[in-house]
């Protein structure tokens, strides 16, 4: 980190990676547990020197460097820490003033503590928390989180990246501007700032497989993959061999992820609800929000180092994101944490700061919404060996009814001036339930049967039925008063 991007980092707030502490002559008491939480996730950096007050940063400098720099490492290596802990250090002059960082990788060994067992700490946003005993044994049982991907790759550069996607997702990046000091810095420099590199230049495996060049890819990850398939039907029972779209080849993961996106997007209802002060519609896109955060959910969290695969599966009346492998911790606590750390937090990073996924922690909440959002169900069917993310679909029966509802409606109002109040009345009855009877339309109005038929053929130009007498239904047409 560059004393340029520092000074940038300090105009901003809520870095989940980012800690200052004043630390003036002696290193702060709660310098461990940032060290114990940034071990335990995805890493970062400890500033000393500087002094928050809300959201406003002070540089106060500190007096003696070498001190606090044998005091720090000392602990480190120290008995203090159930592991030994390395960290790099990083020494700036600004306004007259020393600040030293040191930077925390994520520990191989995990949990990491000081102490006892109970002095784990886990970050979440911009503050660090004591892990839960769940969250704990979740490091205990599965050590692969959160290391394989952030693991450099020898004799690697971002020459092995595809600059198309590396151009288009920093264009994503700027845009949202949640990395806005590294707007204007080389591709390089944008690389180590957000983990694509290390900090010598090295690709990680998360951003290879994000940015990569396939052949490249292919060769340090041979098991990657990123599949998409939409199924006609409802069974499993075609899927080897029957299905009416299925995602060509891509070169990384974002890649695959605009293909993806762009088809779920035509799976969602996205009803207008308004519009804006320049006169343009403004649309609801929260269905679509939420499988955008499923996908990058399941990318997240998907081991791309095992031979079995992830994949998308859209049949009629549902979407399944499927993911080999159990869940890091049981549902039901997964369900009521803050958060859960993902498999692959380089991954996970990139999509957030792509505004991809809302949630630091990729928690259920959101996908949870789905049925407050539709009205339709969401499910989570787990095993010991796979995790399946289930949407369920308004089916194109459903949805072609639904449309000749709202056809109906308007059809109600737009006629509404040249009927009576009885018509009126009918209209909207049958608007809401083609299958009704004129029997059941008399008891709703509070009439005789006969009178409704007297009124039906009054409207005989503007309501018809179609079909038996006992499976019909109405319809009705606008014609031009």
């Amino acid at each position: 980190m560059t004393k340029e991007e520092l000074v940038a980092r300090l105009r901003d707030i809520e870095w989940d990676d980012f800690e200052v502490k004043a630390a003036k002559s002696d290193l702060p008491k709660n310098i461990w547990e940032t060290v114990s939480a940034f071990s335990n996730c995805s890493g970062g950096w400890i500033v000393l020197g500087v002094k928050e007050s809300g959201r406003l940063f002070e540089i106060v400098g500190v007096d003696n460097i070498e001190k606090l720099e044998q005091d720090f490492f000392g602990t480190l290596r120290s008995k203090k820490f159930n592991v030994p802990l390395f960290a790099t250090l990083h020494r700036y002059e600004i306004e007259g003033k020393n600040v030293i960082a040191f930077y925390l990788p994520s520990s191989e060994v995990k949990p990491v503590y000081f102490g006892s067992l109970e002095n784990t700490f886990i970050r979440m946003g911009s503050g660090d928390q004591r892990a839960t005993q769940q969250e704990i044994m979740s490091m205990i049982r599965d050590q692969s989180f959160g290391i394989q991907s952030q693991k450099s790759i020898p004799d690697t550069s971002i020459d092995m990246l595809n600059r198309d996607a590396l151009i288009d997702f920093r264009a994503e990046v700027r845009h949202w501007g949640l990395v806005s000091h590294l707007d204007s810095v080389s591709d390089e420099e944008f690389c180590k700032g957000v983990g694509i590199t290390d900090h010598s230049g090295q690709l990680t495996y998360g951003g290879l497989i994000m940015l990569g060049k396939s052949p490249y890819i292919f060769n340090f990850v041979p098991t990657f993959c990123a599949d998409y398939v939409e199924i006609p039907g409802t069974g499993m029972e075609a899927v080897t061999n029957n299905y009416s779209y299925r995602i060509p080849e891509q070169q990384n993961l974002w890649e695959a992820s605009r293909v993806i996106l762009r088809r779920l997007r035509t799976l969602v209802n996205t009803p207008m609800v308004g519009i804006n002060e320049r006169g343009q519609s403004v649309e609801d896109f929260s269905e679509y929000y939420i499988l955008r955060e499923a996908m990058a959910n399941q990318m997240a969290h998907a081991d791309h180092f095992s031979p079995r695969r992830s994949c998308i599966h859209v049949f009629d009346d549902r979407i399944e994101f499927l993911n080999p492998g159990g869940m890091p911790m049981p549902l039901e606590v997964m369900e009521s944490s803050f958060e859960s750390q993902p498999r692959n937090p380089v991954i996970a990073k990139l999509f957030r700061l792509a505004h991809l996924s809302e949630n630091l922690g990729y928690g259920l909440r959101k996908l949870k919404r789905w049925q407050e959002v539709t009205g339709r169900p969401m499910r989570i069917e787990t095993t010991i060996n796979s995790v399946k993310v289930i949407f369920d679909l308004q089916t194109r029966e459903a949805e072609k009814s639904d449309v000749a509802k709202n056809v109906a409606k308007n059809v109600a109002k737009n006629v509404a001036k040249n009927l009576t109040e009885r018509q009126q009345r009918i209209i909207a009855i049958i608007s809401e339930n083609p299958q009704t009877t004129r029997a059941e339309i008399a008891t709703a109005i509070g009439v005789a049967t006969k009178t409704i038929e007297r009124e039906l053929a009054a409207l005989s130009n503007i309501v018809r039925y179609v079909g038996s007498k006992k499976g019909g239904h109405w319809e009705i047409n606008y014609i031009k008063q």
